[in-house]
């Protein structure tokens, strides 16, 4: 479907779960509150929007959380998302510590890309990150998904003075690797805006510095905004991810289902559309949940501003369909 500035909307990424097994310091720090499994969608209903989803324009699907692997029976979802009429790609974003685990099953299932969320090679400055001292299992994640032929990228959040030089050892992953790593601009929402981001046209002014020879990478690296370069000598390609400084609202393609069932029509709009509240009327769902979704696209913001918008909580500016 094309939303009312004449984007075609065809990428969706669904929650699945608010909890995860880390405790990083700009996402979810010790002493956040879970959702009661209760208010969470059940798979039942992510494949039942899923499915009117794709029946409306919907032909990838990213899978994320919290982090999707803590919930049982994540790779079995996989399995499911991938055998809806129209999708077309199924990914995921995990942190990586249980990946090794379900990789396998992940795979058989039908799982088409991975993303990994990893901000330091430093083992002492991930333990502070994280609140976890699990650094050598998301690294042997990584090389376990990448002998499996599957498509990697690493997803890496900048902060503060003491990740200056953060970057170095992470650009040179995609070194003899056939990886992406993308650097990804610290958004000022949540707990994120408690700590000072390093912004990525900095991040490239350094970057440049080390390598002059790097260049604009013009292929086709997936379904997201990330802008890609190749730097010479090196099998992967290092990508830039910039909703402050480089925003890239003009090619949003995506809508966002959160675990507790609100569609968002922008990860930063506060706005939402309740699509729990459909499950809980009695008779045909298919045609609300379509309204739903078409209604969410129509709702599509030309542009997020943080200034405004300053808040994404689930429980704010829900609309309710329906009768």
């Amino acid at each position: 479907m094309k939303d009312n500035f004449g984007r075609n909307i065809d990428y969706m990424r669904v929650s699945i779960t608010d909890r995860c097994n880390l405790r990083c310091r700009y996402c979810m720090p010790e002493g956040a509150r879970w959702v009661p499994m209760s208010e969470i969608l059940t798979y039942e209903q992510i494949i039942e929007i899923c499915t009117e989803a794709a029946a409306l324009g919907i032909r990838k699907l990213k899978v994320t959380g919290g982090e999707p692997l803590v919930r049982r029976g994540c790779p079995e979802l996989i399995r499911r998302l991938k055998e809806i009429p129209g999708i077309q790609q199924v990914t995921m974003t995990t942190n990586g510590v249980l990946l090794s685990q379900y990789m396998d099953e992940l795979l058989r299932n039908g799982l088409d890309g991975v993303n990994i969320s990893l901000d330091t090679l430093d083992r002492e400055r991930y333990a502070w990150i994280t609140g976890s001292d699990s650094l050598d299992e998301v690294l042997d994640s990584i090389m376990r998904a990448l002998k499996s032929g599957i498509k990697v990228k690493i997803n890496s959040v900048l902060f503060g003075d003491e990740a200056s030089d953060e970057w170095k050892s992470l650009v040179l992953m995609a070194k003899e690797r056939n990886i992406d790593v993308r650097f990804i601009e610290l958004m000022p929402i949540g707990y994120g805006k408690t700590f000072e981001p390093i912004s990525n046209s900095r991040l490239m002014t350094m970057i440049r510095q080390l390598y002059p020879g790097i260049e604009t990478d013009e292929s086709v690296h997936g379904n997201g905004p990330a802008v890609y370069y190749k730097i010479p000598g090196f099998k992967g390609s290092i990508g830039f991810i910039s909703p402050i400084h480089g925003k890239f609202c003009h090619q949003c393609n995506r809508l966002r289902l959160t675990s507790k069932g609100i569609l968002k029509p922008c990860l930063c709009y506060g706005e939402g559309i309740d699509l729990k509240s459909v499950f809980e009327r009695k008779g045909e769902k298919k045609d609300d949940i379509r309204r739903a979704i078409r209604q969410g696209i129509e709702m599509k913001p030309e542009g997020h501003c943080f200034e405004k918008k300053e808040s994404i909580t689930e429980n704010k500016n829900m609309i309710q369909i329906g009768g």
